[in-house]
């Protein structure tokens, strides 16, 4: 019997997920500017109904734990805001569609520099191609920093249950594990956080909002070798 979905912190050590959630390789696509454009879906990674996946950064069996957090001593220790999204996020209101942005959740895939960055398009949301694109950079932010809305609904992307390795070609470095599709993550404490739709887990041991990543993969140049 399959058991629920769910992605839990250990104390110092890796995630442990529940319910035979998919693992896959989440690839970044970028333009001929450089610019986030898409995600490519790569490799399957296989796995067993429940895996231990690593969050020091340095498990020589990446994407899984093989214990070196204990070698490393890892500081697992949580320092991510209990908040819900809504309490995090500043509300920018544009001219027919409103942007919430929670800048701590930021993970760097930068799909929200394009044409002219997300911040300025939402102000210019009455022209459709600039609605778009609002909705299409906040949808593909996978932390779920960006949430574009329309008056009060907003504009999620559907995904289902599964987890996504993120890899940044373009930028030379592996990114956040990638939780979708609204599976519950408990802290080592016990706590549950908010359930969002899209998340990304630090999996580089250096990000300053634990459970969360916070880009810290980009500046070590954190790379899983695949």
């Amino acid at each position: 019997m399959t058991s629920t979905p769910k992605i839990t912190v250990t104390v110092n050590g890796p995630y442990l997920v529940e319910g035979n959630l998919p693992l896959e390789h989440q690839h970044v696509i970028v333009n001929e500017a450089g610019e986030s454009l898409d995600w490519r879906t790569g490799a399957a990674v296989p796995h067993g109904e429940s895996y231990s996946l690593c969050r020091c950064g340095k498990s020589r069996k990446k994407p899984f734990c093989d214990g070196s957090h204990a070698r490393a001593r890892f500081d697992g220790t949580e320092t991510a805001s209990h908040a819900p999204y809504e309490k995090q996020a500043e509300r920018i209101d544009g001219a027919t569609m409103v942007l919430e942005d929670a800048e701590k959740l930021c993970a760097f895939a930068r799909f929200c520099d394009r044409e002219g960055q997300i911040w300025n398009l939402v102000g210019q949301s009455q022209d459709p191609r600039a609605a778009t694109l609002v909705e299409q950079e906040a949808g593909q932010c996978p932390s779920g920093r960006l949430v574009a809305k329309r008056r009060t609904h907003a504009l999620e992307p559907k995904l289902p249950p599964s987890i996504g390795l993120i890899q940044d070609t373009a930028q030379g470095v592996s990114g956040a594990i990638w939780a979708r599709g609204g599976i519950p993550v408990v802290g080592a404490a016990g706590f549950a956080y908010e359930v969002r739709n899209r998340v990304t887990l630090c999996r580089c041991g250096a990000s300053r909002n634990k459970p969360f990543c916070d880009g810290s993969h980009a500046a070590i140049k954190f790379t899983d070798g695949a």
